[in-house]
């Protein structure tokens, strides 16, 4: 089963140029070494511009570093979406906070692209079975005809959840998948999550969802500018190592994430 390791992995991307020789750069992350192993649990916790969203991005590979080596598996991911992109891909469930589903096609329309890709050796019969399934496991079932537009918010990511999960991948990579929902939603995606984690799949997400990350007692990391600032085993929201604390109170008052 893949592990996930981040070697020295910065990423910056390019500010507008106000003079041709300005050269400055805005910092996604910065010198960013992290192994996540298989089975683990991870929340990634940060204010907003902290890095979380870049940097799960780099480990989904959706994002070239721009300095340093992302490796699943020990295999150069880069290199692995160069010349093999759906392989790589299919390890990665993946849910962005910005809405992918496809507006003019159903519920069901969607979820079948995404299994077409994820199961390209299963044909309608195998596919339609699997659709209800995921459907089923986020509490969306009967919902194959509804379009994007007539559901909530909150529905709106459980779909993307499900097709996350539409392909049972090794790694799910969720971005603020809690904002939006209600409480009893929250819970309920955290129960489904914690199920997933205990069969094996590495879970690893970003969220704000404080009370449930205290709760849940799983490994957190904490971004501060891009850098890690915390990486806690059996973590509370907010957790930092107590050297970096002291660091962060004198930079930044008691307001840490």
């Amino acid at each position: 089963m893949p592990t996930i390791e981040l070697e020295q992995v910065a990423k910056y991307y390019k500010q507008k140029r106000k003079h041709r020789n300005d050269k400055r750069y805005e910092i996604g992350v910065e010198d960013v070494s992290l192994t996540i192993r298989q089975g683990d649990f991870v929340f990634v916790i940060g204010s907003s511009g902290a890095g979380k969203s870049t940097l799960l991005s780099l480990i989904a590979g959706q994002t070239k570093p721009t300095r340093g080596r992302v490796y699943v598996g020990h295999k150069d991911l880069n290199w692995m979406m160069k010349f093999s992109r759906n392989r790589a891909s299919i390890l990665f469930g993946k849910v962005w906070q910005e809405p992918t589903l496809i507006r003019n096609r159903t519920v069901e329309e969607n979820l079948l692209l995404a299994a077409r890709l994820a199961c390209p050796k299963d044909g309608p019969k195998q596919l339609a079975p699997k659709v209800k399934k995921v459907l089923g496991l986020v509490g969306l079932s009967g919902f194959e005809r509804k379009y994007p537009v007539e559901m909530s918010i909150g529905e709106g990511r459980k779909v993307e959840l499900a097709r996350a999960l539409i392909g049972s991948p090794p790694i799910l990579v969720l971005d603020e998948i809690t904002a939006n929902l209600d409480e009893d939603s929250i819970w309920d995606v955290f129960h489904l999550l914690n199920e997933l984690n205990r069969r094996g799949t590495t879970i690893i997400m970003t969220t704000h969802a404080s009370q449930y990350v205290n709760i849940m007692c799983r490994r957190v990391i904490t971004l501060v500018d891009g850098r890690v600032f915390g990486d806690v085993k059996k973590g509370r929201y907010g957790d930092v190592t107590e050297k970096k604390k002291v660091t962060l109170l004198s930079a930044y008052g008691t307001d840490l994430i």
